[in-house]
């Protein structure tokens, strides 16, 4: 490794200690205050969250909706990877702010319109970035590890103890798995879209109160996708190392 490498694979180190951090008390009570928020939502709402979550995880794994239009070439280098990488996380986080803006604005039909859409904005991000750090966007198994990036990012504090643990292990999680898969079975959609939904109803519910949705929906959005920035900075990163001791044996 050289000088910038090694600085790198300590900060991914230090991102996998923080997400095997255990709950905190500020953690429990947004918990508590999410719960008695829901009883306020529509149950349609709620339905129509865990249909969106559903078909995006199935989307991921056997789907082709979440390609970017443009390919992008690997990075020769982790600095390169990094700044490009920088550069995306910027792009995405200006068009979900704009688009919750205009949804956040138009009460609660276009407020809850625009959790599936901030799905695809998310997927399309993870997408784009991953080509950059050189993952396979049509083999399965790196599309797996897109979605456990995207629950590192946005789940409860054990499921991401969970999750480091498994890409920590990623290598050994993948070895026997197919390159090609034509059916989501590998995931547990229905603990996935409770987990993402746990983590960040209570910033949307808010986006669906008349008056001040707008504000709150860009600045929900431009939050979200810095959030999933980082996890998905660092994991690529974690993800080009396992790449390059591959090759290098």
């Amino acid at each position: 490794m050289d000088t910038y490498e090694q600085k790198a694979y300590e900060e991914v180190q230090v991102w996998l200690r923080k997400l095997q951090k255990p709950s905190s008390m500020p953690q429990t009570l947004t918990k508590n205050v999410q719960t008695r928020m829901n009883q306020f939502v529509p149950k349609k709402f709620h339905t129509m969250m865990g249909q969106a979550v559903k078909q995006m995880v199935e989307g991921v794994l056997s789907g082709s909706q979440y390609l970017p239009n443009k390919k992008e070439q690997p990075a020769q280098t982790l600095k390169e990877a990094d700044e490009r990488m920088e550069a995306l996380i910027s792009v995405f986080q200006k068009g979900a702010a704009a688009e919750g803006a205009g949804t956040g604005a138009g009460g609660l039909f276009l407020g809850a319109a625009d959790f599936p859409l901030l799905l695809g904005f998310k997927m399309r991000f993870l997408f784009t970035a991953s080509q950059i750090y050189g993952l396979d966007i049509y083999d399965f198994r790196d599309r797996l590890y897109m979605l456990h990036i995207f629950q590192a990012a946005f789940s409860s504090p054990a499921k991401k103890q969970e999750t480091a643990k498994r890409l920590e292990n990623w290598e050994e999680y993948i070895q026997n798995k197919p390159r090609k898969l034509s059916m989501a079975k590998e995931m547990d959609w229905t603990s996935f879209q409770q987990e993402y939904r746990d983590h960040i109803d209570l910033v949307k519910l808010l986006q669906l109160m008349p008056g001040f949705g707008a504000v709150i929906g860009a600045a929900a959005n431009y939050h979200l996708l810095a959030q999933l920035g980082y996890a998905a900075k660092e994991g690529y990163r974690l993800k080009w190392f396992y790449m390059k001791e591959k090759q290098e044996n």
